[in-house]
């Protein structure tokens, strides 16, 4: 479904999806060494002015995460897991931002500029029905150094479909990525967070990850700019992945609260990045 569609179907399924996205959040995954569950920790507010400290160099802003567990060999098979990742671990204060639904040629190009001011990385998890009309911003995407994902074609509640359809949903989004970016996705995220044995099982099959996230914005809402710039400022911590969105509906309050709490996050010592998965 395109854009603004993308809002109508949210406000009628996630209320079911939330139970099924939620029930994987008690248990926090630091890394993808397949480690049992760990409670999560409360999320550390940002430290005030007086806490900053000065901005580290680009090279280390733009440095992938790494010490995701024991490397395996390069065309080692992706694990099935039974939970979606929930955090991402790494040295020091290093977070995530990840954005869902695009790409949107009204706003997405805006993120990406602002992302591509103050050098940081960030994961973009497409649908393919928005993808495939524009390529060039998946390949924007790749050549920034940004981690293209999966989230279906149409963004549908898994839940709900056959096997066969989930595999088409994904398949069609890994076709499309894989011929803009010049290599298929290894992320997937399920749309609505909601996740099924068949989800997980396929997405390993195409050799992706599940992400889901740590600090919702709930931007899809329109909640206002200085709600999600607090949303995302008080959420942050070592580890956190934030959940914001550059589709599906008007996206404008997204783009003005990443230009705000960008650099609010540089400022106050954060390592904005992404994933890196040694066997790859």
């Amino acid at each position: 479904m395109k854009t603004d569609q993308l809002l109508t179907r949210r406000g009628a399924l996630l209320a079911g999806a939330a139970a099924v996205g939620a029930a994987g959040t008690a248990g926090v995954l630091g890394a993808l060494a397949g480690k049992a569950p760990v409670p999560a920790r409360p999320a550390a507010p940002v430290p005030g002015p007086e806490a900053r400290r000065a901005l580290k160099p680009a090279a280390y802003r733009l440095r992938p995460l790494t010490g995701y567990g024991p490397p395996r060999a390069p065309h080692a098979p992706t694990p099935v897991r039974r939970e979606p990742l929930l955090n991402i671990s790494g040295r020091g204060r290093t977070m995530v931002l990840t954005f869902d639904d695009g790409p949107d040629p009204r706003y997405t190009p805006d993120i990406l500029d602002t992302l591509a001011e103050y050098e940081v990385r960030a994961m973009f998890f497409v649908c393919g029905e928005m993808a495939v009309d524009n390529k060039d911003l998946l390949a924007r995407m790749a050549d920034d150094g940004h981690v293209v994902g999966n989230h279906t074609w149409s963004h549908p509640l898994l839940t709900s479909l056959t096997r066969k359809r989930i595999r088409a949903e994904m398949e069609r989004t890994t076709e499309v990525v894989d011929d803009a970016c010049g290599e298929p996705p290894r992320w997937f995220r399920a749309p609505y967070g909601a996740w099924n044995r068949a989800a997980f099982q396929l997405g390993a099959e195409l050799g992706m990850e599940p992400l889901a996230w740590t600090v919702d914005t709930l931007d899809w809402t329109a909640p206002g700019t200085r709600t999600i710039v607090d949303r995302v400022e008080d959420g942050a911590a070592p580890g956190v992945v934030v959940l914001s969105h550059d589709a599906g509906g008007d996206r404008s309050q997204s783009v003005r609260a990443l230009r705000s709490y960008l650099p609010n996050l540089l400022d106050s010592g954060y390592h904005l990045t992404v994933p890196r998965r040694q066997h790859l």
